[in-house]
């Protein structure tokens, strides 16, 4: 049986992808691999790693993820600065979902700063 692809988009299976962000055996490198992993997170409903990866001045005290969303694409429009040599970055995206049948699109433009080394998502523009 070949891997799952990964939610992100990217050609990669989920375990080598994105889910190891999840586990915790790695770190996103940059703003773009944190936002990816963090639509993965959406669509595999790891609710716990949503909240590791927020800011906490802008982090609620819980999500409580909608099981009826299903989030089946991303795209990503575009991306500034949040490179391995950035401290801040944004990423705009648009993300596929569908919820009782019916398709839907959410699109945002993130902000991602660096807090102890870690890119966290601090919000959207």
């Amino acid at each position: 049986m070949a891997p799952r692809s990964c939610p992100c988009g990217l050609p990669t299976p989920y375990q080598d992808c994105c889910g190891r962000f999840h586990r915790g055996e790695a770190a996103a490198a940059t703003a773009e691999q944190l936002m990816r992993s963090r639509f993965s997170a959406f669509a595999t409903g790891d609710e716990a790693y949503l909240l590791r990866t927020w800011h906490p001045s802008t982090r609620p005290a819980r999500l409580g993820l909608d099981r009826k969303v299903r989030w089946v694409r991303l795209e990503v429009l575009e991306s500034a600065g949040g490179s391995v040599v950035h401290t801040e970055g944004t990423v705009r995206f648009r993300a596929h979902y569908v919820e009782r049948g019916r398709a839907g699109e959410q699109e945002e433009h993130s902000r991602f700063v660096r807090l102890d080394g870690r890119w966290v998502y601090a919000g959207a523009l």
